[in-house]
């Protein structure tokens, strides 16, 4: 079992991150060395792991396995649904990726390991779908809960729509607690002289919205963030080819193989497993391979358990298991 001391506080006490499956978590020594978490005030262009894992977090709604079972009773193994945050180190703002439920949580820490004063309470949110864990952290903005102000959030056009039209989202709209920006796809949005985003439509299960990923530039590095694809071979764009223009690619890792889930057939839900993705880049150099930080684990993956035999192959494959409180210069 393996405990990673974060250096910043959680409103009042250390968080410890425990990493555990519907198994115990786990740990990367080389690469916590090279993305560790930062004891002084945050001043450059980074971005923040406030949460890993796929939209029923964990534990999971129903879940009476091990792993689920004692995370029901001990809050610290609690792992919250995936959100990255984004710090510019020009302009001073802050954004998140995703609006998830576990928002005021990871808000508050994301402020405190920041450790620097600010005005509002986020500069900007990006949303990727409109699956529950991805976008109805909204609600905190909500005249039920803080009643913002015109907070900026960036979505494509049926995602927006979706906002606007369907409630409880279109009372956020109408009563200015967000300000909708409208994204189109592989058109760039500038934060800042040395910031941008660019939206990529990413074939998924688009009941409500479409589903893009977020290419993110910085002064330095670019990273890719897909938390959520049907299959690599749907996609039109080659992740092989896109690899080469990043440095770091946060990409989908639900389910580790086609043998997790005992409820439901696994292609109501497609995902490219952990193990078709690593197929699929098994070829590339190391180089290439070590620029994937598989994120959105469900809560049965077993590469939750740092002991398991699918983290190890993972890792000695030369991929990396995203874990929470990383950060990663841009």
């Amino acid at each position: 079992m393996i405990q990673i001391t974060v250096s910043r506080l959680l409103v009042g006490f250390n968080l410890v991150l425990f990493v555990m499956a519907c198994g115990n978590v786990m740990s990367d020594t080389a690469q916590s060395e090279v993305y560790s978490t930062k004891a002084q005030a945050v001043w450059e262009t980074e971005l923040y792991i406030l949460g890993t894992m796929q939209d029923g977090g964990l534990p999971h709604i129903g879940c009476q396995k091990s792993c689920c079972a004692q995370a029901f009773k001990e809050p610290n193994l609690r792992r919250s649904v995936v959100s990255l945050g984004l710090f510019d180190g020009l302009s001073k703002k802050r954004y998140l990726f995703e609006a998830t439920p576990d928002m005021p949580e990871q808000l508050a820490h994301y402020n405190s390991y920041l450790n620097q004063p600010f005005e509002g309470l986020i500069d900007g949110v990006f949303l990727t779908h409109a699956h529950m864990g991805h976008y109805t952290g909204l609600m905190y903005f909500g005249k039920e809960a803080k009643d913002s102000k015109n907070i900026k959030v960036y979505a494509m056009d049926r995602m927006s729509s979706y906002l606007k039209n369907n409630g409880p989202w279109s009372q956020l709209v109408a009563r200015k607690n967000i300000e909708l920006v409208p994204m189109e796809a592989d058109r760039t949005q500038v934060l800042s002289d040395q910031l941008s985003v660019t939206p990529l439509l990413v074939p998924h299960r688009d009941e409500f919205s479409e589903t893009v990923g977020w290419l993110i530039k910085g002064p330095n590095k670019t990273a890719l963030f897909v938390p959520d694809i049907d299959k690599w071979p749907l996609w039109e764009r080659s992740l092989v080819d896109l690899l080469q223009e990043v440095d770091y690619a946060f990409l989908d890792a639900t389910f580790f193989s086609g043998a997790e889930l005992d409820n439901r057939p696994m292609d109501q839900v497609p995902h490219p497993s952990i193990s078709e993705t690593m197929e699929l880049l098994s070829a590339l150099p190391k180089s290439e391979r070590q620029k994937v930080h598989f994120i959105h684990y469900n809560h049965t993956n077993p590469v939750l358990d740092g002991n398991s035999h699918a983290a190890q192959k993972v890792l000695e494959a030369g991929f990396h298991l995203t874990q929470l409180h990383q950060r990663f210069p841009l």
